[in-house]
């Protein structure tokens, strides 16, 4: 049998500022095949062009990626202002929907940054447009100057919760990330378990309670050198049993109890 497909969700841009394209970053793309042990597979995120059902049947899961557009809040029932930035609304389409599917049937989905977000607002939940702007939060922006690696680097803790998803996976309940979002959790959606958070409050670590397979998401970035960093490596690597199983017909019991 070869490897578990992941269905990587991307984002749509303009190459040279005329070509359009949908995109995903290599960082993903290496994290799934090298340390997820998985084969990785760019999805163009428009539901003009691909379905959910289509997508569920070829794919054993699926990995929502982070990206500069924001999930457009008409999603949870507020207007758009400019401190909302960027959208991506045909990504909203298939991801939104795709993300609910995924915890009802159980496959596999790991949400990462952007992806993160639109788990929550999937499952009811709210966002806020500026993290920054919000008393007593730090600025969680990637810093708009230096190299990738300075852009990556670690820069705030997150806290699990004792005896937790996010703890038992990673043996230790504070682990160092790294942080390149501007928006983030207003409301967690009824079924959606804050487990981790950083050190001035803001959630970093989710999974949707009750889902019958793997349903984890975070708010850094654990692509980034994610094969030597030892936060980001059982992530991937648990997203991958996950994905295996799944391609081998077996279905997981409650997250909580498959980590």
């Amino acid at each position: 049998m070869g490897r578990p497909v992941i269905g990587i969700i991307g984002n749509s841009y303009l190459l040279n500022d005329q070509y359009a394209v949908h995109a995903g970053g290599i960082m993903n793309s290496q994290a799934i095949a090298e340390v997820a042990g998985c084969m990785p597979i760019l999805v163009p995120s428009d539901p003009a062009l691909v379905s959910v059902p289509e997508l569920m049947a070829c794919c054993d899961g699926f990995l929502l990626t982070g990206g500069r557009p924001n999930v457009h809040p008409e999603e949870y029932g507020e207007e758009e202002t400019p401190a909302h930035g960027a959208f991506d609304r045909a990504r909203d389409a298939v991801a939104l929907e795709l993300t609910r599917a995924c915890v009802a049937t159980g496959q596999p989905v790991f949400g990462i940054c952007r992806g993160f977000q639109e788990v929550n607002v999937a499952m009811g939940g709210t966002l806020y447009p500026e993290i920054r702007d919000l008393p007593g939060r730090m600025n969680h922006r990637m810093p708009p100057d230096g190299t990738t690696e300075e852009k990556f680097e670690l820069r705030h803790d997150v806290r699990f919760t004792a005896g937790g998803v996010f703890h038992r996976m990673m043996g230790t309940e504070v682990v160092r990330t790294n942080t390149l979002h501007g928006q983030g959790i207003k409301n967690a959606g009824p079924r959606i378990v804050i487990d981790g958070v950083a050190e001035d409050g803001t959630p970093e670590a989710i999974y949707v309670d009750g889902a019958p397979g793997f349903t984890l998401a975070v708010q850094w970035h654990p692509e980034y050198a994610a094969a030597k960093d030892p936060v980001s490596r059982p992530l991937f690597q648990a997203f991958g049993a996950a994905a295996r199983d799944w391609a081998a017909g077996i279905r997981p019991a409650a997250i909580a109890r498959a980590v």
